[in-house]
């Protein structure tokens, strides 16, 4: 039984960046590359053991090695990013991100053969089946299982805000979706996503997850597939919730917030007496209370605003006192958090409304070309 260990949350602070791309052919359109990319060609040095495919033939995943320090994030995504341009141009292939492809056509595609997502197809059916989906993921290194749960908890009222932010995913299956990203509601059909429940202890998450693979509801601890979960395996905690992005400047804006939120949250955890109080209680918060008991049911609401809205996005506050504008909430995040990464998108054009703008003033090859990545 493939459960993790609280013994793995051991580092603060280390950084992972998983980010899954769309293998695509000289038009820009999803095609089947995985095979030869990932099991018939011997991939860059880099990329040994960190280059994997996903559901469907036309989508890969890549993964950095453990990066110690923020300051060398960005080194590292670019480096595995320009391995994978150069890996795949080598067969005649390019790279897309997005998360969704307007191009992909889930009827028309090839599911992998890998018996993992076989297993999963038979076992789910048509959610799966249709499930193009594009993510990035950040991982944070924590070094207190009960910590990194505690900070997974209070970290969920913020997946919203970078769901607005990231959303780039307008199209799903060939037509716009009225979304701005249409892959967070895609990939919450499947089951054991969106937005978890607040446990209450490392112990009381490891029983879950124990519970979960006795029961052969999931295959392995990999198909807890929430926005975010401590990954038992890795000592981590992991935020799965932005779309996929080309421009490396936005992953780095998420990679930044997600390592501040979390450093700010460990602290929190730290410097109070007791951190859990809220979160047992059931209790409004307090002046001075470390945490909050969110409802997962207002936690979804914002969550739809942000797959909705996007950029315009308002959210119910986390006193649940009115709402509060998806830019007021960038304010306050980069004023506490001193970052600024999520302000420069936020004043930028979305992904999903530049999509839409490439799409109606120039078509839709010029689209697909928009999402193809280029060597930094």
């Amino acid at each position: 039984m493939d459960s993790g260990s609280a013994e793995s949350f051991a580092e603060m602070g280390t950084l992972g960046i998983e980010e899954e791309f769309y293998v695509v052919d000289e038009r820009g359109r999803p095609t089947s590359g995985t095979d030869e990319l990932v099991y018939q060609r011997d991939p860059p040095e880099l990329l040994d053991g960190r280059l994997d495919h996903e559901l469907f033939k036309c989508v890969i995943e890549t993964q950095t090695p453990k990066i110690e320090r923020l300051a060398n994030a960005r080194e590292h995504l670019i480096s595995v990013r320009n391995a994978l341009v150069d890996h795949a141009e080598a067969g005649g292939f390019r790279i897309a991100a997005a998360g969704l492809h307007p191009g992909a056509k889930w009827r028309e595609l090839e599911h992998a053969e890998k018996e993992r997502y076989r297993a999963q197809l038979d076992r789910i059916r048509y959610p799966q089946h249709r499930n193009t989906t594009a993510g990035l993921h950040v991982h944070v290194g924590v070094d207190d299982a009960d910590k990194a749960v505690w900070i997974a908890n209070e970290i969920r009222w913020y997946i919203p805000v970078m769901l607005a932010l990231s959303a780039n995913s307008p199209y799903w299956n060939g037509f716009d979706t009225g979304l701005r990203s249409a892959r967070a509601k895609i990939f919450e059909a499947l089951p054991n996503t969106g937005m978890p429940t607040c446990f209450d202890s490392y112990e009381d998450f490891a029983a879950f997850e124990k519970t979960m693979l006795r029961s052969e509801s999931i295959a392995d601890r990999g198909e807890l597939w929430y926005d975010v979960r401590p990954h038992t395996g890795l000592g981590t905690v992991e935020v799965r919730t932005p779309d996929g992005q080309a421009d490396p400047d936005r992953v780095m804006a998420f990679v930044e917030y997600t390592h501040a939120l979390v450093e700010d949250l460990a602290a929190r955890y730290e410097d109070s007496a007791d951190p859990w109080s809220a979160h047992r209680s059931g209790r409004r918060p307090e002046d001075g209370d470390p945490a909050y008991r969110h409802r997962r049911e207002l936690l979804d609401e914002n969550k739809w605003r942000a797959m909705r809205y996007g950029h315009d996005a308002e959210f119910i506050r986390r006193d649940r006192d009115g709402v509060v504008s998806l830019g007021e909430v960038v304010d306050r995040e980069c004023e506490r958090l001193g970052v600024s990464g999520i302000r420069d998108i936020y004043d930028g054009e979305s992904g999903a409304t530049r999509q839409r703008r490439i799409h109606d003033e120039e078509g839709v090859a010029a689209l697909y070309e928009s999402l193809v990545l280029r060597r930094e």
